[in-house]
């Protein structure tokens, strides 16, 4: 039975349209966006009408588009797999326990991936400082501790001079963002972690004092918890906040010590 001379190709991969007659007498194949060839059909079958592009690349053009995906897609691979063996070392973190709380005893202490993860939250929820960079500062309390991973969380109770400590980490940190590819991401870390070393920034000073507050509330966590004597680290913090939103954290965290 014969319909109306109204007609949709329906489009399969290749760029074929698959035609069933009754046909209009001319049939419009499209590819995509591009409109591809007229052709008139006559007979009543199944056609299927290869569609072309006019902006279709040549064989030539076609070779060196492939060459150019197969050196990006091997690039990527390459990238994704440093990051993979980056991401390895870091874990590494999850596993090095504070040595702080080893030393005192204390059971089940927290690993050096939990605080920098606590010391990020707080850079997220704290008050906003004029002329800081907020996202500044989340990074650099997710990477400050990162050199641990290879040279362990040293202390000093190691007895440990701070200029070899300094060589060590700075080492390491080199290590790991070669590790990691170079590049601007690399560069990145690397500028974060020496700008905290050196104290250097706003975003340094307040990020070092979030480093002795999660100390601090750690300690008093563990004293809550476990009913022992960590009044040590509340008094090698004391007096040594460089800003405001240091200080008055804590003072917070210290008042409610008290209180217990």
């Amino acid at each position: 039975m014969n319909k109306k001379n109204t007609f949709l190709p329906r489009m399969i991969a290749g760029g074929i349209a698959v035609c069933k007659s009754p046909l209009p007498s001319t049939l419009l194949c499209t590819h995509s966006s591009s409109l591809g060839p007229f052709r008139r059909i006559t007979k009543s079958t199944v056609w299927m009408v290869p569609c072309f592009s006019s902006s279709q690349a040549s064989p030539s053009s076609a070779a060196a588009a492939d060459a150019e995906g197969s050196s990006s897609s091997a690039d990527d691979v390459a990238a994704v797999s440093s990051a993979v063996d980056f991401l390895s070392l870091c874990h590494r973190l999850k596993r090095t326990k504070r040595a702080g709380w080893v030393r005192r005893g204390v059971s089940e202490p927290e690993s050096v991936a939990d605080h920098m993860y606590r010391m990020g939250v707080m850079a997220l929820i704290a008050k906003d400082v004029p002329g800081v960079d907020r996202d500044r500062c989340i990074k650099m309390a997710l990477v400050h501790d990162i050199a641990e991973a290879i040279v362990g969380d040293i202390t000093p109770s190691d007895g440990v001079p701070k200029e070899e400590k300094s060589r060590r980490e700075r080492e390491a940190i080199d290590h790991m963002c070669s590790l990691l590819g170079g590049g601007s991401r690399a560069k990145e870390i690397h500028e974060l972690w020496l700008e905290y070393e050196e104290n250097s920034s706003l975003e340094a000073k307040i990020v070092k004092d979030f480093d002795k507050v999660e100390m601090i509330l750690q300690a008093l966590e563990y004293e809550q918890e476990q009913g022992i004597d960590l009044d040590e680290f509340f008094q090698s913090t004391a007096g040594k906040f460089q800003t405001d939103v240091g200080k008055a954290w804590a003072l917070e965290i210290t008042s409610r010590k008290k209180r217990d």
